[in-house]
């Protein structure tokens, strides 16, 4: 049991746990299509920031509740590489300025991916594209720091020139996810660009010393067994162990990796040279510091530093939900539709998270209200 100054100190991270309060104007500040939408983290975070949420669009064809329950709008599945600049503009409504935003697949571009011959990194291209014949007044783009550096920068450079050619003024930086109330450890690379003038992110909302932990974030959500299914919240669920995995997570210690178990705990790959320098895996998160990245396969124990901090199981879905920033009740599943874990954790794992996406579409508004739009 955690004693009563710890639990004070959760339930008041709990109640101040996210972004600035907004309220959403009855007249929506723009209109937003979402290119590669996902679940909606991006557009439900324009959404909470006043912004009418037009479409979005995806492969995912899972993704089409989340998305259309929670942001009331209207998901396209398609390949962005079929869908013209015509059609993008037929999504939005009249008489808003419009604003495109896309996080293009960022398996391509991440650390964890060596494949360069992966085909999805040539659809940061294709929302260049997208962009030239569309022309919205202001234009994001959220992606893995690496992007920059893709192919020795050529990538993201080209992406930089169709910008720039089609009389954009350009802004990115590489933001750090707690700063704007995200409890994870993520950093990631944002882009602004506008017809109207220079535009920049804002500054962060949370300094260093109040950045938001794992126990403000999840601290609250009942215990559970590995395996088992919270009565009142379905998405509250986690991964069985196998016994082997039992022993191992009750050797864990929060902030640790497998280093800290008896030898013949340790899998035969992490003895190699090779393997013994893949620390972060087999690990418990620390209650007290933001979680580490959540990535698609958050639910497994063996896949990163996905342990409870002090039950022996992995993360539930919900769980890496909350650490993604998304609303508790976001809804991503449909009541007569299976809860099928590779999924969820893909659609978790990829998202943009919530509170970021809130931070940049404030940053728009007011870039918009400055200009009277």
């Amino acid at each position: 049991m955690r004693d009563a100054d710890q639990e004070l100190r959760r339930t008041a991270g709990t109640r101040s746990f996210g972004a600035p309060g907004h309220r959403r104007p009855s007249v929506p500040v723009a209109s937003v299509v979402d290119v590669f939408c996902g679940a909606g983290g991006l557009s439900h975070g324009f959404r909470l920031e006043g912004f009418n949420v037009a479409a979005g669009i995806d492969t995912d064809e899972d993704c089409r509740h989340p998305f259309e329950h929670n942001n009331e709008a209207s998901f396209i599945c398609r390949d962005v590489t079929s869908v013209t600049g015509r059609d993008v503009v037929s999504f939005f409504p009249r008489r808003l300025p419009r604003v495109l935003v896309g996080c293009a697949p960022c398996q391509p571009f991440s650390t964890y991916n060596h494949n360069n011959s992966d085909p999805r990194w040539k659809l940061l291209a294709e929302f260049g594209r997208l962009v030239s014949q569309t022309k919205p007044a202001v234009v994001s783009m959220e992606n893995v720091p690496r992007l920059s550096a893709f192919r020795n920068g050529k990538l993201f450079n080209d992406f930089l020139t169709t910008l720039r050619r089609n009389g954009y003024h350009v802004d990115w930086q590489i933001a750090y996810a707690p700063d704007y109330g995200v409890p994870q450890r993520r950093t990631r690379l944002v882009l602004l660009a506008s017809l109207l003038g220079d535009i920049k992110l804002d500054g962060p909302t949370h300094a260093r010393e109040c950045h938001p932990t794992v126990e403000d974030a999840i601290g609250r959500f009942p215990a559970l067994e590995a395996g088992d299914i919270d009565a009142d919240d379905p998405l509250h669920r986690c991964s069985s162990l196998s016994p082997r995995n039992r022993a191992r997570i009750r050797a864990s210690v929060p902030g640790g990796s497998w280093r800290d178990w008896d030898q013949s705990l340790v899998a035969a790959c992490h003895k190699t040279d090779r393997g013994s320098t893949y620390s972060s895996v087999y690990g418990r998160m620390e209650w007290d510091a933001p979680a580490p990245t959540i990535t698609t396969l958050f639910y497994g124990f063996g896949n990163g530093r996905f342990g409870h901090p002090d039950q022996d199981r992995a993360l539930s879905l919900r769980e890496g939900a909350v650490l993604q920033s998304f609303p508790p009740n976001y809804d991503f599943v449909a009541s007569d539709a299976s809860i099928r874990f590779k999924a969820l954790g893909r659609m978790i794992g990829n998202a943009v998270p919530v509170l970021l996406a809130r931070a940049i579409a404030r940053s728009i508004r007011s870039h918009l209200e400055a200009h009277a739009l």
